[in-house]
């Protein structure tokens, strides 16, 4: 198999980034889609320069004391993280999988990496955000509102914009 084709590289392009604590939230101007990256995929998807290799990446884990489970194990959590990146669009190009993760589902994946490797999972959590137009709308004088807050004017009477 060809190695280059499992050095996974970060999109830097189209995305604004935010730190928050310890997790990084990710928003994509050209889907709307906001990513939030746990402590563990953020550090891999921060480290995704087109250099590292799956192994590469799998020891960043290890040097940062994020994930404190043997090499084999280390290296199928990276692949969970790297394939939820990939899937996200987080990553340009596609990432092959390694032969040790191949036939393996998640759920396999994970219990393979033991139980204390549950709480290090990298976990990458998109949701479709609304453009701005979508945010403000608004409902015009006389259509039916529940609460104020629906009205463009700011005053629902008897569930009625005025």
């Amino acid at each position: 198999m060809n190695n280059k084709l499992q050095i996974p590289a970060a999109r830097r392009e189209g995305l604004v980034v935010r730190k928050l604590n310890e997790d990084v939230l990710i928003y994509d101007t050209k889907t709307n889609h906001a990513h939030s990256l746990n402590q563990n995929a953020a550090l891999i998807w921060e480290h995704c320069d087109g250099k590292r290799t799956l192994g590469d990446l799998s020891n960043v884990l290890h040097a940062n004391g994020a994930v404190d489970v043997p090499g084999k194990e280390r290296e199928q959590l990276t692949w969970i993280a790297v394939d939820q990146l990939q899937r996200s669009g987080l990553l340009l190009g596609q990432v092959a999988s390694p032969e040790s993760v191949r036939r393996l589902t998640r759920r396999q994946l994970i219990k393979a990496a033991g139980i204390a490797a549950l709480i290090a999972v990298p976990v990458v959590s998109t949701i479709v955000a609304p453009k701005a137009a979508q945010a403000s709308t608004c409902l015009a004088s006389g259509q039916g509102c529940t609460s104020s807050a629906e009205c463009c004017s700011g005053l629902c009477s008897l569930n009625v914009c005025v």
